[in-house]
């Protein structure tokens, strides 16, 4: 089975973490001083929120399988389609132990492909190298800190 994930880069956990609380009808799987996540069903996502981003918004996307063979799979898919990968054996990030596939799509936005296989007492950090990230995009929200760009959409 796959399933959707998103993490999302945020400025304030607390309000963060009710608003999207309230947006699913539950209360998040993990809660920590810097992060929160929700293995949902309905929809099929896991959904993370941290203070870790360099910028508020979505910070990666990906999709999480239930089985290693099922990452290899993926992996596979993204190399047979010229795209460069980097691959992470027990990597420890969001508070997890998993193997991961990174990307990067056209844009630049990134992707992970993972397989968790256990729980991490620190949040931990990915050693992903620099992957090329897209300019500023016209349509999604800027950090707080700035003006906000005149919109394009």
């Amino acid at each position: 089975m796959k399933r959707l994930h998103v993490h999302v880069s945020v400025e304030d956990l607390d309000r963060s973490t009710q608003f999207y609380a309230t947006l699913f009808g539950a209360q998040p799987t993990v809660v920590k001083d810097d992060y929160a996540k929700w293995q949902l069903d309905d929809p099929k996502v896991n959904f993370a929120i941290s203070t870790h981003g360099g910028r508020v918004g979505v910070d990666h996307l990906g999709i999480q399988v239930d089985e290693g063979d099922e990452l290899t799979v993926l992996a596979e898919r993204l190399k047979a389609a010229g795209e460069t990968t980097f691959d992470q054996e027990a990597a420890t990030c969001c508070y997890a132990r998993s193997d991961k596939s990174w990307v990067s799509d056209p844009s630049g936005l990134r992707w992970e492909t993972f397989h968790t296989f256990g729980e991490a007492t620190t949040y931990g950090e990915d050693d992903v190298p620099a992957m090329e990230a897209p300019a500023a995009a016209c349509c999604g929200a800027e950090p707080k800190a700035q003006e906000p760009a005149a919109a394009c959409c």
